[in-house]
């Protein structure tokens, strides 16, 4: 697995330049070479996230707890609502960022546009006021001091607000699509997230077409990079997003869970996962229920393979499935030392 400390695997080498990644053609076999994938955690992309309220270290994997502050929320039904509102109740929206915090959460991904697909945009009016009241209480929360708060948009002036009122992170799902959004997050100082997306979310399912899913996404994103970066964006502010569930076919979704070590490659950034509790897990596993189950398992095999950040929704589930994980690799490490120096 690409992100196991101390095993070697095989991975297919990209080569990277200014206008983005090139991979082998399609009639030709990706060129596979045996890595080191201790070293790969920590090749080919920064071991920290800079943001406009400091840094986060990436030196072990970090959770992104989802808010969704919209009233047709598929994961839960719009509870951070006030009563027949389309904003939030800021108190019980606050007291849930504060709970996912005590829980684990390292970064409070904030949202007041629905991005699921067939959704329409969101006025930009709407969505700042959904999310700046929010913003603005948790900035003025002690116990958040040190977590960095993003917001999820895809318009520049709601990010550049969002930014004003405490946000630290803009996590643009469509790829930098707003003209603006580039230099905004420039002038702020403030970490982003790049997702990867053809369209907008009310078409994207309507025509997917991919000739190789990893090519395309890869060279998409590392061209937004090359864009945020000619912008005045610093690299080590820069992580990117495959964009799972987003223009993606079920059996695509899967396969960008795996891909974490090879965006890092191909982008030379971090890369982020958000899988949790999207409908390719049903189609994977045939659950019917809530997906968590089927949730831990895409974050895990995410890590595994070198996200540096999971986006999930089930936040001490996944702080725990992340803990075990990483206690057990630390077991066979300690094992694999002990025999080592026994037979020297």
């Amino acid at each position: 697995m690409v992100a196991a400390a101390g095993i070697s695997v095989k991975m297919p080498v990209l080569q990277v330049s200014a206008g983005g990644a090139s991979s082998p053609s399609k009639n030709q076999a990706p060129t596979m070479v045996m890595v080191n994938a201790s070293a790969t955690w920590t090749s080919f992309a920064p071991q920290a996230w800079v943001h406009a309220r400091g840094v986060l270290s990436l030196e072990r994997p970090r959770v992104m707890a989802i808010v969704n502050l919209t009233p047709d929320s598929f994961y839960d039904g719009g509870k951070l609502m006030a009563d027949d509102s389309t904003t939030p109740n800021v108190s019980v929206a606050v007291r849930r960022c504060v709970r996912l915090v005590e829980q684990g959460a390292h970064v409070l991904d904030l949202g007041g546009e629905s991005t699921r697909p067939g959704d329409s945009a969101t006025a930009t009016e709407h969505q700042l006021a959904r999310v700046l009241p929010v913003i603005e209480a948790l900035a003025s929360e002690r116990a958040l001091a040190s977590v960095p708060i993003s917001v999820d948009t895809c318009h520049a002036m709601v990010a550049k607000r969002a930014l004003a009122a405490g946000a630290a992170i803009v996590n643009d799902v469509s790829g930098l699509s707003d003209p603006d959004m580039a230099r905004i997050v420039a002038e702020t100082g403030a970490g982003l997230v790049i997702g990867h997306l053809r369209g907008r979310p009310a078409t994207m399912q309507n025509d997917i077409r991919f000739v190789d899913l990893l090519r395309e996404v890869t060279d998409e994103l590392a061209r937004a990079v090359e864009m945020a970066v000619a912008a005045g964006v610093e690299r080590p502010r820069v992580v990117v997003d495959p964009g799972i569930g987003f223009g993606k076919t079920a059996e695509q979704s899967a396969a960008l869970v795996a891909a974490a070590g090879w965006l890092r490659q191909a982008t030379r950034c971090p890369v982020v996962i958000g899988a949790s509790r999207k409908s390719f897990l049903g189609a994977l596993s045939l659950a019917h229920g809530d997906r968590l189950v089927a949730s831990l398992a895409a974050a895990l095999v995410a890590v595994e393979r070198g996200a540096s950040v999971v986006r999930v929704h089930d936040v001490p589930e996944t702080v725990e499935a992340l803990a075990v994980a990483a206690a057990i690799r630390k077991s066979f490490e300690q094992h694999t030392r002990d025999r080592d120096m026994e037979q020297r």
